[in-house]
């Protein structure tokens, strides 16, 4: 092939179609477990709120619950993937060895908020959250019936692969967030003139991207490691709905998901997905629906 402007910017479609094709093929998950926050800065700064009490008869003045300040924050990121082209393999015609790998360098972009926000996950037990606890830890502050401070734990401990029982019932708040600053971007440096091309000849086509995840509300999770069964899933579910508010009336959280990785598919579709145990109606079934997903093991 003749190495020419027209060419080049022949090339540069085909091998964005290629990208776009295997961009396409993907349908990302992470919005299951994340909530999807707009960045416009390097950084976010999330303050940590108490939980509202909820409405109260007006007697007197407004009674103002304030966003308590705190330095939690999240940090974009930059991530690139780069595919370098030979000169010499455009001019001899050997660019269907490049159509797959930009396929693939499509998919592996759409890929990646997954890939931050259940990679993200299991790692809940050493990693802090908005209040300076471990996002699954023993002592978050909680309170009782009678609006006293208590602490309450989103965790069952133990050792094996992680498990979560979630609340992801709200589009607008999940237990995790992406924060999104710039999605991918597309990009080639193919001109005869771009030092790669006069030092390497090597043309160049990359995606980039602008983003990171972190930890939103610990007060929709809870995470263990323990032998996923009837009576640590049931801990998990008590836990989680006997959440209260500062006057002491009832957190509104309530189990939707079981979230865990291929290990316990098996313990997890014999807990949710089984009717009968032994001749005996199941009562946890279908009690909250299943995720199934391979970063959590």
């Amino acid at each position: 092939m003749q190495i020419t402007a027209q060419s080049l910017q022949a090339l540069q479609q085909g091998f964005k179609a290629a990208f776009l094709q295997g961009f396409g093929t993907v349908t990302p998950s992470w919005q299951q477990i994340a909530m999807r926050v707009p960045s416009t800065a390097s950084l976010e700064n999330y303050g940590w709120m108490r939980e509202l009490p909820g409405m109260r008869e007006w007697i007197g003045q407004r009674v103002i619950h304030n966003l308590e300040a705190s330095g939690a924050q999240i940090v974009n990121k930059n991530y690139e993937n780069t595919i370098g082209v030979d000169r010499n393999d455009i001019e001899d015609d050997r660019l269907g060895i490049y159509a797959p790998r930009l396929s693939m360098q499509g998919e592996v972009a759409a890929r990646h908020p997954d890939d931050l926000v259940w990679g993200l996950l299991p790692n809940g037990f050493n990693t802090l959250g908005f209040d300076g606890q471990y996002y699954f830890d023993t002592d978050h502050l909680s309170y009782n019936s009678a609006g006293a401070e208590i602490s309450w734990s989103n965790t069952g401990g133990g050792a094996g692969s992680p498990w979560f029982l979630m609340d992801l019932s709200r589009t607008f708040m999940k237990p995790l967030i992406f924060q999104d600053r710039q999605s991918a971007q597309f990009q080639a440096l193919d001109k005869p003139t771009d030092q790669n091309v006069f030092l390497t000849r090597t043309y160049l086509f990359g995606v980039d991207s602008r983003c990171n995840a972190g930890f939103g509300f610990h007060q929709l999770a809870y995470g263990s490691r323990q032998a996923l069964d009837a009576t640590t899933y049931k801990a998990a579910r008590l836990a989680l709905e006997t959440q209260r508010r500062p006057d002491g009336s009832p957190l509104p959280v309530m189990a939707t998901h079981l979230v865990t990785g291929p290990t316990n598919r098996s313990a997890a579709e014999d807990l949710i997905l089984t009717d009968f145990i032994a001749g005996t109606k199941n009562p946890l079934y279908k009690s909250v629906e299943l995720i199934i997903n391979p970063w959590l093991g």
